[in-house]
This record gives structure tokens, sequence and C-alpha cells, in this order.
């Protein structure tokens, strides 16, 4: 499994049934110079879910971009993603490494918690995150993670990803604060034209 970097505009898939939409808006995001997309689907259909990730898999393949599965490292394992992303509430990164491999890509989520990735980075996660760092819609109870912590997490030797209420807005901001990537649903794939959105985004990188 080949090595990557985990930096850029990190896009996450809204929760839909709609496969073939999903594939067309991950399409145009992907285009518009995303680095990273996650699936993330909440809905209990397991076919679906495999259904779409093999489908996400074969269309990030198309581009060199790394496919991150949320919380499900069999999901991950079974259609060949690059790795997976957990929480407080998934299984442990020692079981992901079990299952994907030493290379695999395992992100964390830190919430607001400098001590949780300083943790998450000893014992060989390859990014964390840290969100929410704007009021959000997905997950409107989610810990406020302060613009500050970013720099405060310059000592963890892993890269770090900022998640929660990022636009087009504020993402400059985000990455001025010290994010290594910023992960976006609705900024990408609500937008009126997500191609531009993506591009517009991606460009703050570079």
């Amino acid at each position: 499994m080949m090595k990557h970097e985990i930096r850029g505009v990190y896009a996450i898939t809204p929760d839909t049934m709609d496969t073939e939409t999903l594939i067309n808006k991950s399409r145009l995001v992907l285009t518009g110079g995303v680095s990273v997309l996650q699936y993330r689907n909440k809905h209990r259909d397991q076919a679906l879910r495999l259904e779409q990730a093999s489908s996400l898999k074969a269309l990030c393949d198309e581009f060199s971009i790394p496919l991150i599965i949320n919380d499900d490292i069999s999901l991950a394992a079974e259609v060949g993603a690059a790795g997976v992303h957990l929480g407080k509430d998934d299984r442990a990164l020692a079981n992901a490494r079990s299952e994907l491999g030493s290379t695999a890509v395992v992100g964390i989520s830190c919430y607001n918690q400098l001590s949780l990735a300083r943790k998450a980075a000893d014992e060989g996660a390859s990014y964390v995150a840290f969100g929410a760092v704007f009021s959000s819609s997905t997950k409107p109870d989610a810990v406020n993670a302060p613009l500050s912590l970013f720099q405060q997490a310059k000592i963890i030797p892993v890269p770090v990803v900022a998640i929660g209420g990022i636009t087009s807005v504020n993402a400059l901001q985000v990455i001025q604060a010290g994010a290594d990537a910023i992960a976006m649903i609705s900024a990408l794939f609500d937008a009126i034209d997500p191609l531009a959105n993506s591009h517009q985004l991606s460009d703050l990188f570079r």
C-alpha cells in the first residue's frame, strides 16, 4: 500500500442512499483538487455501504487519492481502502493496524484534547483530527476546538486535520491557524458548484 500525505482539502461524503449522485459529486470535488476522500454513511444497509464504498474506491484510484472509511475497519479491509478514521466509540487503533496493515492510514478524532492527540501519535496514528472548529449542522452537539489548539499541536509529529463547520469563508483562517488539512462536507457536496468550490479551497493550500 502506497504512502499517502494527509494535507489539503479532506472531503467527507454526506449520508445518502443515492449512489449515482454521490459518485457524480465526488468526481467533481476530486477533479477540483481534493486530496483525501472519507466515506461516511451511517445507514445500516450493509449492501448499500459496500456498493458505495467500492464505487468510491474505484473513483479514488482513478485520481490517485486515498479513500478513508469512517468508523468501519472491516469495510475498509473489504474494499481495499487506504485506511480508516476512528472516533472514541470505535475500535482501537491497534485493531485497525492488525486488520489493515502497518502502512494503512489510520486517523483518530481527538476532539479538543491535545493529550489524546499526543497519545494517538505515540501509538502510531497517521493523523489526528480536532473539531468542531465552528458550529456544525452535522454534529451540532460536538465540543468546540479553539483555533489556538492547532498551534499547540505543532509539537505532534503527524498531520493535524481540522473539522466542523469549515466553509469557503472561514477556511483560510483555519489554515493560517496551523491546520495541515481541512475536513469538509457541506462546503463541497452541498455547494451549487462543487467543482468550483473544490478548486477554490484547494488553491488555499498552494
